[in-house]
């Protein structure tokens, strides 16, 4: 663990590398470079992951951080390791050094940081994780309050350790999930109030380091990465847990069911509704109204005499549009006493 005796507080400005690749962490870098006067704070270096290829043509495409970091000229490195068993690891470590970090703040960053990059910082390196630690340690932590119907979320500030996410908490604040939450909408909550945690504690970094707290292991879950197979929507679930399954999924991979064998999306339903009860087979499309596409789910608990229903208010046919409830009403696409399946294949 990094001293925390030392004063940062005083007319030395604070040098601070960041490391973060996505979107979300990008949001914490810009309010760090405008923040930079006000903070007594220099921005000596950024780390994110090297150029990957994306989109359609597949062009090499720099990542959200490189981005903002190269729009405001902060010098970018790009390590594939930052391993010691390999040169380009050691070259990575001994670069690092080089910028003299006071702290690495790291957020989505999506390597593996060592132990020996750990404690090169003075003050070591902080993680803005997008949970209320311990909850959900690991890649998918927003997804997997939504998919497990937590009520509210956050962000930790961390000092990282080199155990997966389980540093000690040096700040945490919270949010409310809401009812129409989706993945993309929390991460973009996520995003802001991260950059607002980071301002916090490096106001006064000493101080809420030396305020620390260890995480209670006992009260962890592990976030795991999302995989596309996640989206395929069991219908004889609860419609708690698919419209659930529907919101922590969008926009990816998705939520997604089969009709006569081809692949539907399922995109927004509404919130569910305990008094619209069904005993029809599970995934049997009860009704096709103008606000919402009514389906057959599983029963809520094993001791309800019916099943539960599912509004759908938004999905789109494989090779279509999205479509809205009111404009599947008016086609021939979808019929009552159509059946959802699973894949067929």
């Amino acid at each position: 663990m990094p001293s925390t005796t030392k004063d940062c507080s005083s007319s030395k400005r604070l040098r601070v590398a960041f490391a973060g690749t996505p979107e979300f962490a990008a949001v914490s870098l810009e309010a760090l470079i405008s923040q930079q006067e006000a903070l007594n704070i220099d921005i000596v270096s950024v780390y994110t992951q090297p150029d990957r290829k994306a989109g359609r043509g597949q062009k090499l495409s720099a990542s959200a951080v490189k981005q903002v970091a190269l729009a405001h000229d902060i010098a970018v490195e790009q390590p594939l390791t930052f391993k010691k068993s390999s040169s380009e690891g050691l070259i990575a470590r001994e670069t690092l050094r080089s910028y003299q970090p006071d702290v690495m703040i790291v957020a989505a960053y999506g390597l593996i940081l060592p132990i020996g990059v750990l404690t090169t910082p003075t003050y070591g390196c902080l993680n803005i994780h997008a949970s209320l630690l311990p909850r959900w340690r690991g890649a998918a932590p927003i997804h997997r309050a939504l998919l497990a119907g937590d009520s509210e979320t956050g962000i930790t500030i961390m000092q990282m350790d080199k155990g997966l996410d389980t540093g000690d908490m040096i700040y945490k604040i919270s949010a409310p999930i809401e009812a129409d939450d989706t993945a993309a909408s929390l991460h973009d909550k996520m995003a802001e109030l991260g950059a607002t945690a980071i301002i916090t504690v490096l106001k006064d970094l000493p101080h809420y380091q030396a305020q620390a707290i260890a995480q209670d292991d006992s009260q962890a879950n592990y976030a795991e990465k999302l995989v596309k197979t996640e989206g395929e929507i069991d219908w004889t679930q609860s419609a708690t847990i698919i419209e659930r399954q529907i919101r922590g999924l969008t926009p990816w991979p998705g939520a997604y069911t089969f009709l006569a064998g081809q692949r539907v999306k399922i995109l927004a339903s509404l919130p569910v509704n305990p008094s619209q009860q069904t005993n029809q087979p599970a995934g049997t499309v009860i009704s096709v109204g103008r606000k919402a596409i009514l389906v057959a789910c599983g029963k809520e608990s094993n001791d309800e005499q019916s099943a539960s229903t599912l509004a759908i208010t938004e999905l789109q046919f494989a090779g279509g549009k999205p479509m809205t409830a009111e404009q599947i009403c008016h086609g021939n696409q979808l019929n009552d006493g159509d059946q959802f399946t699973a894949d067929l294949k």
